[in-house]
């Protein structure tokens, strides 16, 4: 029985380190990059655009950003993106609280189930497919532009740092979800 402690033990770290990557992603200004294409090496500024915000770095001495301007100004799928992102954070704060009430650990092993934990379960597995779609879609536009002519070459992007935590943080959901499935099915 004591198994099922240490899965729920690790059910929960890898739900909190999923939430926290979930809300660094989501905040994060690198979800697009500037890209260096046709031998363009001497590069006086890079471009970083996030959900929230544009950054200009220049010669890598001084960093600028700036918030949008209006919310009704922005495009559809950056609003769709936010929107899906922030549910993914909420819903990974929401998992997590979930799973700090239905561990039940004692020394002999693990007591009688919560119900808070196949919920938790649910809510980690949930919150992890709704953190993957939006990082998904963001990192396909980016690839799909990239490699479309019609794209002027400054304004081609590549995939940012905020991606790659999205997507680590999206499979740590995924991975609670699953543990705490497998202690509920025990």
């Amino acid at each position: 029985m004591a198994s099922g402690c240490v899965l729920q033990i690790a059910g929960l770290i890898l739900g909190g380190a999923g939430m926290v990557g979930t809300l660094a992603a989501t905040a994060m200004p690198q979800w697009r990059v500037s890209a260096y294409v046709d031998g363009n090496i001497v590069v006086f500024e890079s471009v970083w655009e996030g959900l929230w915000m544009d950054c200009i770095s220049q010669l890598g001495l001084r960093l600028q950003c700036k918030f949008y301007d209006s919310v009704l100004a922005l495009p559809p799928p950056l609003e769709a993106l936010r929107a899906l992102m922030c549910l993914a954070v909420g819903l990974a704060v929401l998992s997590f609280l979930l799973a700090i009430v239905g561990v039940h650990c004692s020394p002999r092993g693990p007591r009688a189930l919560s119900p808070a934990l196949p919920a938790a379960g649910a809510a980690f597995l949930l919150a992890g497919t709704l953190a993957l779609v939006p990082v998904s879609w963001a990192g396909a536009a980016i690839v799909r532009d990239f490699h479309d002519p019609q794209v002027p070459v400054p304004l081609k992007r590549e995939l940012g740092a905020a991606l790659f935590v999205g997507w680590a943080s999206g499979a740590l959901l995924l991975a609670a979800g699953a543990l705490y499935c497998r202690c509920w099915c025990r």
